[in-house]
């Protein structure tokens, strides 16, 4: 097991959000593939561990891009334990929302305009192939930054923040765990009112519960 990294400190920035996402972003790209992996086995070793994960027979998670650690792995072994994946779609004709579609090797699959892989809007328009957020045991979601504390950042455009605003009030909702590469860690992040809190973040060395 590799020795976590002094968390970065805040102070070597200018303050804004937007450079130290820029850098957390740099740090994740640097790794390389065989550190990438490793990581990826860390982390789905560690979730499997977890009795959320466990439990869940719902489940989002994300395709890895720009250096996003790999969840992936997991899927086989969540299909094997009867549980059901979905992956997040941008949502059409909404301001920086997702949908949640179902994912298996039949998935029809496109690029969107950020360039990751997703399932075809018109598959996904379909409700039977999806869940809304509310109804679903976990979802597993990247993060650019986190700190001790259990905050978070993601990637600035606000779609899982707008998408999983409801949690903050009573009623069902799902689990929230927000996935990093160790190398992510900060020694403080700020808070922004809209951001959403995660009941746990995981990286291939640790996990942070709020």
């Amino acid at each position: 097991m590799p020795t976590p990294a002094a968390p970065l400190l805040l102070d070597d920035f200018d303050g804004s959000r937007r450079s130290l996402r820029r850098e957390l972003r740099r740090r994740r790209r640097a790794l390389t593939p065989r550190q990438r992996r490793n990581a990826s086995n860390r982390l789905c070793l560690r979730l499997r561990r977890l009795p959320e994960v466990q439990r869940a027979r719902r489940v989002a998670l994300y395709l890895p891009n720009d250096g996003e650690i790999d969840p992936t792995p997991l899927i086989d072994w969540l299909r094997r334990r009867g549980a059901r994946v979905y992956l997040p779609v941008l949502r059409p004709l909404s301001r920086n929302r997702l949908w949640f579609v179902h994912y298996h090797a039949d998935t029809p699959m496109v690029t969107n305009r950020y360039g990751i892989p997703e399932p075809q809007t018109r598959h996904g328009a379909h409700r039977a192939r999806r869940q809304p957020a509310w109804a679903l045991d976990l979802i597993l979601l990247p993060l650019v930054g986190f700190d001790d504390a259990g905050q978070r950042m993601g990637m600035g455009g606000g779609f899982y923040d707008r998408t999983l605003a409801f949690t903050r009030h009573p009623g069902p909702r799902p689990r929230l765990m927000g996935l990093a590469h160790e190398c992510q860690r900060v020694e403080a992040l700020p808070i922004e009112p809209w951001d959403v809190p995660l009941d746990a973040i995981v990286s291939d060395t640790r996990i942070v519960r709020p």
